[in-house]
């Protein structure tokens, strides 16, 4: 064999791990496929004599590329939610169908990709590599371009903000998450009159204009007229998820990851008061999200 066939053979045997690490830092599978080929790229390019570790210096590039992809992301934020659409769109020939991606972003979860996506590029680097894949802060250093304890506060960071820094109590948090888990059950299903026992008979939701399909905020007051706007987001409630949004239990709408609105709640005792539905990317990117365990 050859030392390109050799070389090939063992880029292949790596691609596996090396799309989930850059999924995980991209959330997007058609992004993650275009890090992993510039990986191959490189390499192609390298002389492998040089490379004593292959998946440690094909994590280091597809990490630094990932980081570059992640800053010119940035750049431009006001794409990241405006383009977004509630239904999947047409798949990339070369990559998995919608199915194999849903099951990619579940097996992450959709509110950590949200979350993962409000994160610095380099904290979301030193976390996805450190807390997912553990690699060593020795390696993710150079990455970065920090120092090994620079690169672990990076990481430190990223975790409060995954975890929540300051979550309600534990008894709170869970009736709340009971009062969701039954608001997306009912909403899913259609179900009106459960909707009216979740619902407080003087709720107001809120929905501001990016969320509406006039463009112009929406009000509307009262538990029968949001129960029957629960019903036209029925559709839409498949692909949410419960997570925290400024401390309470929230929801996220994100098809495979890609946030798209949030529901944010008040509560009073074990009854929903109000509704707001944030579309509008200025307001999202203001929102303190964390994910709820499962």
């Amino acid at each position: 064999m050859g030392e390109s066939d050799w070389l090939a053979e063992r880029f292949e045997r790596d691609r596996p791990y090396l799309q989930a690490v850059a999924f995980r830092m991209l959330g997007s599978w058609s992004e993650a496929d275009d890090a992993v080929q510039e990986s191959w790229l490189r390499l192609s390019s390298a002389k492998p004599d040089g490379i004593e570790n292959l998946r440690g210096w094909l994590t280091t590039v597809v990490g630094r590329v990932c980081l570059n992809m992640l800053r010119s992301r940035r750049s431009r934020p006001e794409e990241q939610l405006d383009e977004l659409d509630p239904e999947p769109t047409p798949w990339e020939p070369n990559g998995p169908d919608p199915e194999t991606e849903a099951v990619l972003a579940d097996s992450v979860g959709s509110a950590l990709l949200v979350v993962l996506d409000f994160l610095a590029p380099a904290e979301r680097l030193a976390f996805v590599l450190h807390d997912i894949f553990e690699v060593p802060f020795d390696e993710i250093a150079p990455i970065v371009g920090r120092s090994p304890s620079a690169a672990r506060q990076l990481a430190s960071r990223a975790r409060r903000r995954v975890q929540g820094a300051d979550r309600p109590g534990e008894a709170d948090l869970a009736r709340q998450r009971a009062i969701v888990d039954a608001f997306l059950v009912a909403s899913r299903q259609g179900d009106f009159h459960e909707l009216l026992q979740i619902l407080d008979p003087d709720v107001v939701l809120h929905a501001d204009g990016a969320a509406t399909p006039s463009g112009k905020p929406h009000e509307l007051i009262g538990a029968d007229k949001v129960a029957r706007g629960a019903l036209v987001f029925s559709d839409r409630a498949r692909f949410a998820q419960p997570a925290l949004v400024n401390g309470a239990v929230g929801i996220v709408v994100a098809p495979r990851g890609r946030l798209f609105l949030v529901l944010a709640f008040t509560f009073a005792e074990s009854k929903i008061t109000s509704v707001d539905i944030i579309a509008d990317p200025q307001r999202v990117r203001q929102l303190d999200l964390a994910v709820l365990d499962a």
